[in-house]
């Protein structure tokens, strides 16, 4: 695993648009994995700039979202698929419809989550995925306790999940929905590269443990320690509980 630390989250996102960039150069029609919050939008205003300027085109880019809340009506704002659509999907040149996520508006969740891996595995899932992390370790919506080799399931958020994303909800953790559908570790671990993106203080704990600690379930993130291609990008203040890594990182 590389560990990139760098001084902003500006410099955070030219970077990891570089692998992307390179990725959709070598295969135009790439599979990408998105993932939502607030760590990943300078990268997306870096691929929007690239795109408006022709250095990329996502024209033969398909995409899939890490996860989708369960309980919000389909115009939510808060919806991940809103969110993708805004931030990302329609300020490049992606084809509309061409970024999926699972359908947390069936009445079958089970069905949603089995329709959603198999739309993936066929697919061949992801050439790169994006992540963020958790400040309890978690990855898309992969809580602590869970199974390492999980598939895409529904899943049950955490208080502290909850509370975490109150700041999306007025900060009103009550309008924050008890259940998701989410990639499974196992899924995420199926992308040929992963990249995650992780700044503030908040998450110092969490990135302390994915790169120095143990592979465990307390800590779903550690399972990247197996994946052959990740990289995590950090700011200095999410870099400030490792004891090992150089003032650049390591690889």
């Amino acid at each position: 695993m590389e560990l990139v630390i760098c001084d902003t989250p500006e410099e955070i996102a030219s970077l990891a648009a570089d692998r992307i960039e390179a990725l959709i150069q070598a295969k135009p029609n790439a599979v990408l994995g998105t993932a939502t919050g607030s760590s990943p939008l300078p990268l997306y205003d870096e691929l929007a700039r690239r795109c408006d300027e022709g250095r990329i085109s996502f024209a033969g880019v398909t995409g899939f979202m890490l996860d989708e809340y369960v309980g919000l009506e389909e115009k939510h704002p808060e919806r991940y698929a809103n969110f993708m659509e805004t931030n990302l999907r329609s300020r490049i040149d992606m084809p509309k419809g061409a970024l999926q996520g699972p359908d947390a508006l069936n009445v079958d969740p089970q069905a949603a989550c089995r329709e959603y891996e198999e739309k993936m595995a066929q697919a061949g899932y992801c050439d790169l995925q994006i992540l963020g992390i958790g400040s309890d370790g978690h990855i898309g919506f992969n809580e602590p306790g869970g199974s390492l080799q999980s598939r895409t399931h529904l899943g049950v958020l955490t208080e502290q999940t909850r509370s975490d994303n109150a700041r999306f909800f007025n900060d009103d953790i009550d309008a924050v929905p008890t259940h998701c559908i989410t990639q499974g570790l196992y899924t995420i671990m199926q992308a040929r590269q992963l990249l995650l993106i992780a700044t503030g203080e908040n998450k110092a704990k969490a990135i302390a443990q994915l790169i120095e600690g143990p592979i465990s379930a307390a800590w779903p993130a550690t399972i990247m320690q197996m994946h052959p291609e990740a990289v995590v990008f950090v700011d200095p203040a999410a870099a400030s509980l490792l004891e090992h890594a150089g003032p650049e990182g390591w690889k």
